[in-house]
C-alpha cells in the first residue's frame, strides 16, 4: 500500500510540474487615445492661423496620429481672413517627421484666386507652409484647367510648380 501510495505521489507530482511555458507579451501597437469630433486652433501672437476638424482622430504612443475618417482645415491670414482649405477623406501626422499625408480625395481650395487643387496623395510640411505630391494633379481656375504629375506648391496655393504638366493651358472662355 505504501508503494502503491508513493507511485500515487510521483505520478501527481510529475503532472503538477508539466504546466505550459508563459509566452512572451505581445507589445500593444495600437491608438493610446481615441477622440471624436475633434475641432483645434493653431494660433500665433494671438491670431488664428489654422482651424481643423476630423470627425475621429487616433493618437499614438510615438506622437504620430491617424485621421481614418478625413480631416478639414482652414488657413487664415494675420488680418483674420480665410485664405485657404484643405481637405482630405483620410490623414496621417508623423511627428518625428513634422509631416502630414492627405488621401483619398484631397482638395486645396485658394479662395481669394478662386482656384481648386485636386488629387489622390498629398504632403504637407506645416513648417514651411509647403504642400506637395508625386501624383495626378488637376488644379481648377477661373478659365482653365490644368493636368499633370507631381506638384511642390505653398500651402495656400498662391504659388506652385506642377513637375509634369500636361493637356492645353489657355482660355477656355468664349471668344
Amino acid at each position: 500500500m505504501m508503494r502503491y501510495l508513493s507511485i500515487v505521489f510521483v505520478a501527481v507530482s510529475l503532472i503538477a510540474c508539466d504546466q505550459p511555458e508563459a509566452k512572451e507579451p505581445v507589445e500593444y501597437k495600437g491608438p493610446l487615445r481615441e477622440v471624436e469630433n475633434m475641432e483645434m486652433f493653431y494660433t500665433e501672437n494671438d491670431h488664428v492661423k489654422v482651424k481643423m476638424q476630423a470627425a475621429l482622430v487616433y493618437e499614438f504612443l510615438s506622437g504620430d496620429r491617424e485621421f481614418p475618417k478625413g480631416v478639414y482645415l482652414e488657413f487664415y491670414t494675420e488680418e483674420g481672413a480665410l485664405e485657404s482649405t484643405l481637405k482630405a477623406n483620410n490623414a496621417y501626422f508623423f511627428k518625428e517627421q513634422n509631416l502630414w499625408r492627405g488621401r483619398g480625395k484631397v482638395e486645396v481650395k485658394n479662395i481669394a484666386k478662386k482656384e481648386q487643387l485636386n488629387t489622390e496623395e498629398l504632403f504637407w510640411k506645416q513648417t514651411d507652409q509647403k504642400i506637395y505630391t508625386e501624383q495626378f494633379v488637376t488644379i481648377k481656375m477661373q478659365d482653365d484647367v490644368i493636368y499633370g504629375t507631381g506638384l511642390d506648391a505653398k500651402q495656400d496655393l498662391s504659388d506652385y510648380v506642377i513637375t509634369h504638366p500636361y493637356g492645353d493651358v489657355g482660355y477656355q472662355g468664349e471668344e
